[in-house]
């Protein structure tokens, strides 16, 4: 027997907004058949009903009918999916080997665990992936889609005769995120090491979102200056101009971490009045200080047939120098969160639908 019901107060704009009917979202793919300006000005609930497990609201003054299930109402609102609040942030210390790397072949039966990791932590560590040339875009392939850029679908990590950037040379790199020139930044970055005969050249990961914690905790008038301050990146060679201003760190209204922006190689010159240059340039340092700290970079030798994925919004890498005589070769290439995002939850659903 159907029952009056409170809805608490929601607003009823909302509610018809979000109405799940057929003359409103399309069965098939689920996306609204309306415009917000073709739902009445002042839609009202003239009557609330429960029927079981759904909720029943007929509308004034159209009588249109909205059959909701009561689970909806329960949901819970889901954090950002790219904001602190759904990361684990951690240093060295904290992240054992257990947490981050598989074995390629456990990955190609099931993706779940790494694809996670890289979510959670920021980064995932393959290892016994073939060591072929390209294999990296395979890599990426199973679970999204290459961002090609002026480096194109790949690059090839290796001492250059004439390199367009340092990365293409033997000298130590210190902790950055890549391409903060762009806008929008490739996401996520891939290294597939074919070749590691050199002297030095191990690799280092830093959590950037743990690091602009410590900073928030530490210094807040620094973390706001990062926050506050557009930086101008920029990249030139002979055949390309990039260039985007956007803060080191990136939060949202509430505060919340959401992307850094660390390369000293490729910041260009920021231009503020005297006052605001030294508030940042203060700023700066401390959050470079904090990202220089040992207990928080995790340093991994990177082996034949390893293979690291890794949020390039969020976790910082680096190297040590090395010899050049030596023979270090890494291919890598660029994709993004949200094709790594869809992948994972299209094999959740299929593993809910299965059980």
């Amino acid at each position: 027997m159907a029952t009056a019901l409170d809805i608490g107060g929601l607003p009823a704009v909302w509610l018809r907004d979000n109405c799940p009917c057929p003359l409103c979202r399309d069965p098939r793919t689920g996306q609204k058949l309306f415009q917000i300006t073709d739902l009445p000005l002042d839609p009202v609930a003239a009557d609330v009903r429960e029927h079981g497990s759904d909720v029943e609201i007929v509308w004034a003054p159209d009588g249109h009918r909205s059959v909701y299930a009561r689970t909806w109402f329960e949901a819970p609102a889901e954090p950002d999916p790219r904001s602190e609040d759904a990361k684990s942030l951690w240093n060295a210390a904290q992240l054992p080997a257990s947490r981050f790397e598989f074995d390629w072949n456990d990955y190609a039966r099931d993706p779940v665990p790494a694809l996670t990791a890289v979510q959670r932590f920021g980064l995932a560590l393959l290892r016994g992936v073939p060591c072929v040339e390209e294999q990296v875009l395979a890599v990426a392939g199973t679970f999204g889609f290459v961002r090609e850029t002026n480096y194109g679908r790949l690059f090839d990590v290796r001492v250059e005769e004439r390199p367009n950037n340092l990365a293409f040379t033997s000298v130590r790199i210190t902790p950055h995120t890549d391409n903060p020139y762009r806008d929008p930044v490739p996401t996520l970055q891939l290294l597939h090491c074919l070749h590691n005969e050199a002297a030095g050249g191990d690799s280092g990961f830093v959590d950037g979102f743990r690091a602009a914690a410590l900073l928030r905790a530490e210094q807040p008038d620094a973390y706001r200056a990062l926050v506050c301050t557009p930086v101008p990146f920029e990249f030139r060679d002979a055949h390309t101009r990039l260039r985007a201003h956007r803060p080191i760190i990136g939060a949202d209204d509430a505060g919340r971490i959401r992307e850094v922006r660390f390369n000293n190689r490729s910041m260009g010159t920021l231009r503020l009045p005297a006052g605001e240059l030294a508030e940042f340039y203060a700023a700066y340092r401390a959050f470079a200080e904090i990202l220089g700290r040992p207990e928080l970079m995790l340093t991994r030798r990177l082996d034949p047939g390893d293979c690291v994925v890794f949020d390039n919004t969020r976790v910082l890498h680096a190297r040590t120098a090395f010899d050049g005589a030596g023979r270090r070769h890494l291919q890598g290439c660029y994709a993004d969160l949200d094709g790594l995002a869809s992948t994972l939850a299209v094999l959740d659903r299929t593993v809910g639908d299965a059980s």
